[in-house]
């Protein structure tokens, strides 16, 4: 499990002095126990709700390390890219241009989608079947790329 793999890593951080890498995983280990607590978790964290914590950290790291860059600050931006890049470490292999299509294209034909009108569907399942492995903003649109 990655809650396991995540505890175990922050010792071996903690053992190698290695502070952006311990941080990082002490702020992912913090969101998981916040899943794990949530009402109706039941002291649960599966592995595909670990995903999309991780791929949520690793977006909001990047972006932030974007907007330390306009504002002249690297040094921030550094760091934060070096954060985003350990939640990163985590996730499944990230699908290439052509693969997220040839998913994207499997899923339409899977739920039988011909028109806009069918987005939902189309967008709900590839969502849960590529999470952590694809972008959501990219995903929707290939979507409508293909649907329209």
């Amino acid at each position: 499990m990655l809650f396991d793999q995540i505890s175990q890593d922050i010792v071996a951080a903690m053992k190698a002095k290695d502070k952006v890498r311990l941080q990082a995983l002490r702020n992912i280990k913090k969101y998981f126990i916040e899943a794990k607590t949530a009402p109706g978790a039941n002291d649960q964290l599966p592995d595909e709700a670990a995903i999309k914590i991780l791929a949520k950290l690793a977006k909001q790291g990047r972006d932030t390390a974007d907007l330390y860059t306009q504002q002249g600050r690297p040094d921030l931006a550094e760091e934060e890219n070096a954060q985003a890049a350990v939640c990163e470490e985590y996730l499944p292999k990230a699908l290439s241009p052509e693969e997220l299509e040839a998913e994207v294209q499997a899923i339409i034909a899977e739920v039988g989608a011909t028109s806009m009108k069918d987005m939902g569907k189309v967008m709900g399942t590839a969502s849960k079947r590529l999470a952590g492995r694809a972008d959501g903003g990219a995903i929707s649109q290939l979507v409508k790329r293909l649907l329209a």
